[in-house]
């Protein structure tokens, strides 16, 4: 039975976070027009996942396109 009265409390008196509802500040930022390309118009955060999934991208297409090239030259016999 004590095992019954601290589950049974733990559950009751969990404490919710309560969130503020931002919705209609993002809607303002994302819909106001400033020139920025949407996927931008974060901040910097933005920017920076932005460059850093560009960068990644042209580092793995270069990485197979050598890896391709390297791969398709004959190997020297021993």
């Amino acid at each position: 039975q004590a095992l019954r009265q601290v589950s049974q409390r733990t559950i009751s008196t969990a404490s919710r976070r309560q969130f503020e509802n931002r919705v209609s500040e993002n809607q303002k930022l994302f819909q106001e027009d400033n020139g920025l390309p949407v996927h931008l118009k974060g901040g910097m955060k933005d920017s920076l996942l932005y460059t850093t999934t560009a960068g990644l991208t042209l580092f793995g297409t270069a990485y197979t396109v050598y890896y391709l090239l390297v791969s398709s030259m004959p190997k020297k016999p021993n």
